[in-house]
């Protein structure tokens, strides 16, 4: 152990000196950032020998004494006075060794063009980097020469053209293409409402003493105006005329501010249409139903309205019997039909049959069928009508519509005046009786159900009145009468027969 301890101490003196100078060259050689290190310009110091006045100064290179040979920072500078010429000499090849890092470091950091080594953004350059490592003759020590790029020739058909937008374009041109409809159908669809109305104004006027309001706004008296519900749906409400309630014109016509509705419709046409309703008063007509249509429309209306499906049946070769060709007629009492069809009727059905589409009068409407719910107790609410659908003409000659509101107001005095002879009556009540009959066999187990949970909550009701009662007796008594119920309801039914004596 005596003797460990001076070899171990002999050991560290030999191998400290070597460290610090491996360490200060590979300072020099594999520090990146060697050259943007500071340094004091007073790292080293050198005396040199006097010399005269005009003798030249020594080189910035040589004076300023730059880091990377891994000497302390700070030296104390030396005393002033001449300095051996051996130190000198070995002090100048240090800085010769200085410079040939320096410029070496130069070469392999400073470079200016490291970007291009990429694969993925420039093809074909990992090829040349041994050439871009030479230098070209007369450029400077530690700046490398720009590589040398090649650029391929753009086809034509790449390059940036009107044609490559041709997609846009057509966008561009469909918007505006459908911004332009719009603006145009929307005021092609409210000059078609205004003219409708400024044609059929006197004849409103003359028949309704209220024309043109709906009902929210604070002004009084008569509009003249049709409310517009949408882009192609206007509606105007009518009121105070004998035997209705009021009478609702709805004007609907094609969405011609919709371009993709005009492009379905050449596949599939569609026609303005006008819509008239009327609610009758209750003692306006008689109970029947009654329908005649084209032959589409009056299928159409059979399978989705309820009172036609449940009232009226299909009458076989209407053309024939009542002379309206081209139309079908859905009739629940032949008398009435005959009524409604007088020769008039039959004649405007015969002249205007390319513009009448349907004419509906009942006392049943309840509007479309629904489906069968079986928690509903109570049948829906009907409504005595006059419906009359007609088609707005082709070319926009509205003159030709004035005499189918005519003979909309016609059939109102019509009706008004028609009276059921008794077997007609019993007929219609026979009728109706049925429809209430199933509708309350369709519905008894839901009303039992009802009934019995109705029962229940009064029970629980009167319970709990009893037990909030502080008469002992009362509740006595009524527990009393509780068990008897339970024993009776509980007890076996008996069938009483009854036995005519001899």
């Amino acid at each position: 152990m005596r003797f460990l301890l001076p070899l171990l101490a002999v050991a560290v003196v030999l191998l400290v000196p070597q460290a610090i100078i491996a360490q200060g060259s590979d300072n020099f050689e594999e520090s990146d950032f060697a050259e943007f290190e500071d340094f004091d310009e007073d790292e080293f110091v050198v005396d040199e020998p006097q010399q005269g006045p005009g003798a030249p100064q020594p080189s910035g290179g040589q004076s300023d004494g730059r880091a990377g040979n891994g000497q302390p920072k700070h030296q104390p500078k030396p005393a002033a006075g001449p300095v051996p010429t051996q130190d000198h000499e070995d002090f100048m090849e240090i800085e010769d060794d200085q410079d040939d890092l320096d410029e070496a470091i130069v070469e392999n950091e400073d470079n200016e063009f490291e970007h291009f080594q990429d694969e993925e953004e420039f093809e074909g350059f990992s090829s040349t980097i041994g050439d871009q490592d030479e230098l070209r003759p007369g450029d400077t020590v530690g700046k490398q020469t720009e590589p040398k790029l090649t650029i391929p020739k753009v086809p034509i058909h790449f390059r940036t053209h009107w044609d490559s937008y041709w997609m846009e374009m057509l966008m561009l041109a469909g918007l505006l293409a459908y911004f332009a409809n719009y603006l145009v159908g929307n005021k092609k669809n409210s000059a078609i409402a205004n003219q409708w109305l400024s044609i059929h104004r006197t004849l409103l006027e003359d028949n309704f003493v209220l024309v043109g309001d709906d009902g929210k706004k604070e002004t009084e008296g008569s509009t003249f105006s049709f409310n517009k519900e949408s882009e192609s749906v206007y509606t105007l409400w009518c009121s105070g005329r004998t035997c209705c309630e009021g009478m609702l014109v709805e004007l609907k016509m094609i969405k011609r501010q919709d371009l993709v509705s005009l492009i379905a419709g050449i596949m599939k046409p569609v026609q303005d249409q006008l819509h008239i309703k009327v609610e009758l008063s209750a003692d306006a007509s008689d109970n029947f139903v009654f329908c005649v249509a084209t032959r589409k429309q009056a299928t159409k209306m059979f399978k989705e309205l309820n009172d036609l499906s449940k009232y009226c049946c299909l009458v076989s070769k209407a053309e024939d019997k009542y002379g309206v060709p081209g139309f079908s007629l859905l009739s629940e009492i032949p008398e009435a039909s005959a009524s409604v069809l007088d020769g008039r009727v039959v004649a405007a059905l015969n002249k205007y049959s390319h513009l009448i589409d349907y004419v509906h009068v009942s006392d049943q409407f309840s509007g479309p069928i629904q489906q069968e719910d079986p928690n509903q107790l109570k049948r829906p609410d009907v409504k005595r009508i006059l419906h009359c659908g007609f088609n707005v003409p082709v070319k926009g000659d509205l003159e030709e519509m004035k005499p189918l509101l005519i003979l909309v107001f016609y059939l109102m005095d019509r009706l008004r005046r028609f009276k059921l002879s008794k077997e007609g009556k019993a007929k219609s009540d026979k009728n109706r009786a049925m429809v209430e009959e199933e509708f309350m066999k369709n519905t008894h187990q839901a009303r039992a159900e009802a009934a019995a949970l109705r029962r229940e909550e009064k029970r629980k009701a009167e319970k709990e009145k009893m037990l909030a009662e502080e008469d002992p007796e009362k509740q006595r008594r009524w527990e009393k009468k509780e068990q008897k119920r339970q024993l009776k309801k509980q007890a076996p039914k008996m069938k009483q027969l009854s036995i005519k004596a001899l």
